[in-house]
């Protein structure tokens, strides 16, 4: 293989793992009425179940990215992949509420190698100059697993048994951790390993800084749209509000991640003008309108109506982008590293707070229809629990616009 060719081949392992686990992520919100009945819980059950996977996520940011210096992205990918695959598996099968939760909690921890692997593998087979490009490439990608992942698996689902689905899924995720063991390189001689970024020594002093706190939770609070509604809720309450099929419920929310695509240069670029504080100020804004829009006016958007709606959510939620920038000029160069990891791990937690209050929300606005031994939800519940995102971003635009007038006042955060 020539030495051209060779970096992507190697790219293309921890990239197939990082575009997969978008699938292993969203595919229980298209199956959340089998779930729900399989282990017999409510809206509360499914949104707990939901909620392990990011505190698995969130929790191992900072240790994947030391098992990426010390063993190398070929083993860490190939470790994560398989358990993955494994916890999926021990998911599908088991009635044990707690090892359900436990399974989704290691496949959250597994997935945090994903992006992370990816970044590795490209800082060492790419050039520093094509750094950014490709990272950037393969975040495109990488979405595109949650942009076509959505429908197939519906499909799949509704013609075949659920836990028929979940096997494939598992089994094909421990098949990229076989081929990446196999071919995967943990070096080469084009590109020198880098040193660590990350400086633990310096964690104290960024948890005791109230404004990267304010930052971080301003992150976590907008990003229902996303990790709350896309993720998981989404696809449930269009088949409510709607009454469509699932497979066109999964459309609707793809373009969620369609608009995101596109979103970060867009906004990238708006910065460059207003400034990374007012452009995340107007996503929050944004946010709350289309909520209140898709929450309470749905009957007013036709099919293209909603798709453009939702394609600009997807927009919106690349304000994330603009958050680690801010988080950059907040802290000297040393502490880079382990702020960007602090920042995304909070973000995460942002999955596990939604889900846990929306499936609660939902349970106390509850009928008391039951169907087949299934809680059955009206759009009313769906409606008042879904409120807790656009109230969140507006609180997180508020806390922005805080962080933003400190930010004038002083050059550094730590």
């Amino acid at each position: 293989m020539s030495k051209r060719i060779l970096p992507y081949a190697m790219w293309v392992f921890p990239l197939s793992f990082f575009t997969y686990q978008f699938i292993l992520r969203l595919w229980p919100s298209l199956m959340m009425q089998q779930i729900m009945q399989q282990f017999q819980i409510d809206a509360t059950g499914f949104g707990v179940l939901a909620s392990v996977y990011y505190y698995g996520y969130a929790f191992m940011q900072i240790p994947v990215a030391i098992f990426l210096d010390r063993f190398g992205p070929r083993y860490v990918v190939c470790a994560c992949a398989v358990m993955c695959g494994l916890a999926t598996l021990l998911f599908t099968y088991t009635e044990n509420w707690t090892l359900a939760l436990v399974s989704r909690f290691l496949v959250g921890a597994g997935s945090a190698a994903g992006f992370l692997a990816t970044s590795k593998v490209i800082s060492l087979w790419f050039s520093r100059a094509n750094y950014a490009r490709m990272v950037g490439f393969s975040f495109t990608v990488g979405l595109l697993g949650a942009v076509y992942g959505g429908r197939p698996v519906s499909m799949l689902v509704e013609n075949n048994g659920w836990q028929e689905v979940a096997s494939v899924l598992a089994y094909v995720s421990i098949g990229i951790g076989a081929l990446t063991i196999l071919f995967l390189k943990n070096s080469t001689t084009n590109a020198e390993k880098e040193e660590s970024t990350l400086c633990l020594k310096d964690m104290p002093k960024l948890i005791k800084s109230p404004t990267i706190w304010l930052l971080a939770i301003s992150n976590l609070l907008m990003v229902g749209s996303l990790e709350g509604f896309a993720d998981v809720w989404g696809v449930n309450y269009l088949m409510t509000a709607m009454a469509i099929t699932k497979a066109q419920a999964a459309d609707f929310v793809s373009f969620i991640f369609i608009g995101m695509l596109f979103g970060g240069p867009i906004l990238a670029a708006l910065a460059k003008r207003i400034g990374n504080y007012a452009v995340i100020a107007v996503c929050s804004a944004g946010m709350v309108l289309a909520f209140m829009s898709v929450l309470f006016a749905n009957g007013f958007f036709n099919t293209y109506g909603l798709s453009i709606l939702f394609f600009g959510v997807g927009i919106l939620c690349c304000y994330q982008v603009l958050v680690f920038a801010s988080g950059s000029e907040l802290v000297s160069p040393a502490m880079l590293g382990v702020t960007i990891a602090f920042l995304n791990c909070i973000n995460m937690l942002g999955g596990s707070f939604f889900h846990s209050t929306i499936g609660w929300t939902m349970d106390q606005f509850w009928t008391g229809l039951i169907t087949d031994g299934i809680r059955q939800y009206t759009i009313e519940s769906y409606q008042y629990a879904l409120l807790i995102i656009p109230i969140s971003a507006l609180v997180g635009g508020f806390m922005v616009a805080i962080v933003g007038r400190q930010r004038k006042k002083s050059r550094l955060a730590v």
